[in-house]
């Protein structure tokens, strides 16, 4: 419990208050890092995680799990779930832990006292045993966890935008390498060429009529 409080001292102090979501983050990182049976601190890197969101779950993680975006052992996969996996780098067991759908109304047990939904839920998942508050399943990546996790320091030039790529991001199709935005569809529309097309989205395929659409799609996680 001390080390429950110590985290959740961390994580509210990123926000100036400790919300439910942030409670419910660092018990998913401890349940996950038991599920695998490590135990941090690591000196090495064995543990990735993939949350399925962003926000305040997914400051409760790092800071019970001490995984980072800088250190590369947390990705993001925005599900718009409240949700993630946790992977063992050493011999790639992979469990995805989600919290179970009934929590909210059976944090009224554990905290009859409350009032208020939100004073209830934060109390309640602070104290909720892990099989009671979470699912906890195995799971397989969809990609190989080489590929995932890639070589730093590799780099390489997309054939149509001209910008450097990292990390082994690189698409090939047709002969040529592609950033993954020209590789399309990019969350991004560059202005200037947006112009120059009319307003239509300028891609790598219009310039190639054999683009292979029946190619299998980019590795996903």
């Amino acid at each position: 419990m001390d080390e429950l409080q110590s985290f959740l001292a961390t994580s509210a102090a990123r926000h100036s208050h400790l919300c439910p979501r942030q409670v419910l983050g660092v018990r998913a990182g401890l349940a996950g890092l038991a599920a695998l049976r490590l135990h941090p601190p690591f000196i090495d890197k064995p543990l990735l995680v993939i949350a399925e969101t962003d926000g305040c779950f997914v400051d409760g993680i790092e800071v019970s799990t001490g995984v980072a975006i800088g250190h590369r052992t947390l990705r993001i996969e925005d599900y718009g779930k409240i949700a993630a996996t946790f992977v063992n780098v050493n011999n790639g067991d992979a469990l995805r832990v989600t919290p179970r759908l009934d929590i909210r109304q059976r944090a009224w047990e554990y905290a009859p006292s409350d009032t208020k939904y939100y004073y209830a839920q934060l109390r309640a998942y602070q104290i909720m045993p892990d099989d009671e508050l979470f699912v906890i399943k195995e799971v397989v990546l969809a990609s190989q966890l080489e590929n995932i996790i890639s070589r730093a320091g590799i780099r390489t030039e997309c054939d149509f935008c001209g910008e450097e790529i990292i990390n082994e991001r690189e698409v090939h199709r047709n002969g040529f390498t592609l950033c993954r935005a020209c590789a399309g569809p990019a969350y991004y529309i560059d202005v200037i060429n947006h112009q120059k097309t009319n307003g239509s989205v300028a891609s790598f395929s219009a310039d190639l009529p054999n683009h292979a659409e029946t190619e299998d799609p980019l590795p996903g996680i």
